[in-house]
């Protein structure tokens, strides 16, 4: 009877966490997978590359503004029902976009479809923090990480599959029923929340602290620069190495792979290392990762791209593993769901980051914002320039850790006797 009783439990446990993953999954898909839709999209509607840009940007732009909100109703009226209620929203929008007859309409059910993402990656992270025994946090968001990152980097690489088939419908098509699933799941699997109290929704001053605000800034740089390789990767393995857009998907297809091999092992690392350690490992990493890239394809091809890559996506799961740890160590239970939405908009902000400013850097190195007129080698001029930016900002997010490093040292001095 005891056994039975454990059996059940595990697979509860695994039920809970498929489920999870599965909504983080969701929400990081709908980040980057309607990139390589962009010039599909503007064939379609006839619009101009910066008004088709609006179907990413808008989306990033609606979770932003939406993470810290789901957040504070998770914690005030339960994480569980707020996820179903994200989940809900997230499936509504994907059924908008198939039927857009405009770009505008497009751009509204993305809105719509940003909001419900919010939900789905923030309560994600707050349930999975809540379950996660102290000795296996590392893990637990080494996971979460590893399907963020497979997500947003799975997105171009089914975009290009899709695409031929379907149509830029088709990428919408694929998430109605992924959606439905989890919805299910989240209903059926996810335990009830334990009774909330009204002090649950504490205010944001509660919330913020010295090192959450490092982790906050280390985020937004990161998730600028890994946006980045998503927004400039198709265009320079388009425009300047001549790939197919299956060739492109199949190219960008190695990030994901690397994400499922590198991201549990990555939270494992931070179980027995600590996350300080393995979070100045990964931001060394992605460094040198954005650096490569500045200078490697266009030396030596696509080797030089995929070996810049090979070096970048494993410094990012190290570095989410451990940010993210680090980031919800010390918050109280009850306002798991407030910082989870704070950790989650300043990942946000560093999207349209990338996908806004690091693009206008982009265009800036190419001399042109029609880039489908520019040449080849002023393609790989903007490559250098938006990825030597990259690195730069790497570097900053190198310092802003050694900075909260030291301040959190003397800290622990004058609190000793």
């Amino acid at each position: 009877m005891q056994q039975t009783k454990v059996s059940e439990q595990q697979r509860m446990t695994k039920g809970v966490v498929f489920t999870l993953s599965l909504s983080m999954l969701l929400a990081s898909l709908g980040t980057s997978i309607v990139n390589i839709a962009l010039p599909a999209l503007a064939e379609a509607f006839s619009a101009p590359f910066a008004e088709v840009q609006a179907v990413v940007v808008i989306y990033l732009a609606a979770m932003t503004v939406s993470v810290v909100i789901a957040g504070r109703l998770g914690d005030r009226f339960g994480l569980k029902p707020m996820l179903q209620t994200g989940l809900g929203l997230f499936c509504l929008a994907s059924f908008a976009s198939v039927f857009a007859q405009n770009l505008w309409w497009l751009i509204a059910a993305r809105a719509l479809q940003g909001i419900g993402a919010a939900f789905l990656m923030t309560l994600s992270m707050a349930l999975m923090r809540q379950m996660a025994s102290q000795s296996r946090i590392g893990r637990a968001m080494g996971l979460l990480g590893t399907v963020s990152a497979v997500g947003t980097a799975l997105g171009p690489s089914l975009g290009g599959l899709l695409i031929p088939v379907a149509g830029w419908q088709g990428i919408f098509w694929l998430q109605i029923p992924v959606t439905a699933i989890a919805l299910l799941l989240a209903v059926v699997i996810l335990p009830d929340d334990v009774a909330r109290k009204q002090t649950a929704a504490a205010s944001m001053r509660s919330v913020f602290n010295a090192a959450l605000v490092a982790s906050l800034v280390i985020n937004l740089l990161v998730a600028a620069v890994m946006m980045t390789t998503l927004v400039v990767g198709p265009f320079y393995l388009g425009l300047r190495l001549e790939l197919q857009i299956n060739q492109i998907g199949f190219v960008m297809a190695i990030g994901p792979l690397l994400s499922i091999i590198s991201g549990v092992p990555s939270g494992r690392l931070v179980d027995v290392w600590g996350s300080r350690r393995v979070l100045s490992l990964g931001l060394i990493l992605l460094a040198a990762g954005a650096f490569l890239l500045a200078f490697l394809p266009n030396t030596i091809g696509l080797a030089g791209y995929i070996s810049s890559i090979i070096l970048l996506t494993p410094g990012y799961q190290l570095f989410q593993a451990a940010n993210n740890t680090a980031a919800l160590a010390d918050v109280p239970r009850e306002q798991r769901g407030t910082a989870s939405g704070v950790l989650t908009m300043s990942r946000n902000i560093g999207l349209i980051t990338g996908a806004s400013i690091m693009g206008v850097v982009f265009s800036a190195g190419v001399g042109t914002k029609n880039l489908a007129d520019a040449t080849s080698e002023a393609i790989g001029q903007g490559m250098q320039l938006v990825f030597l930016f990259s690195g730069a900002m790497m570097i900053t997010a190198i310092a802003v850790n050694i900075a909260a490093g030291r301040r959190r040292r003397e800290s622990l001095t004058r609190e000793q006797p």
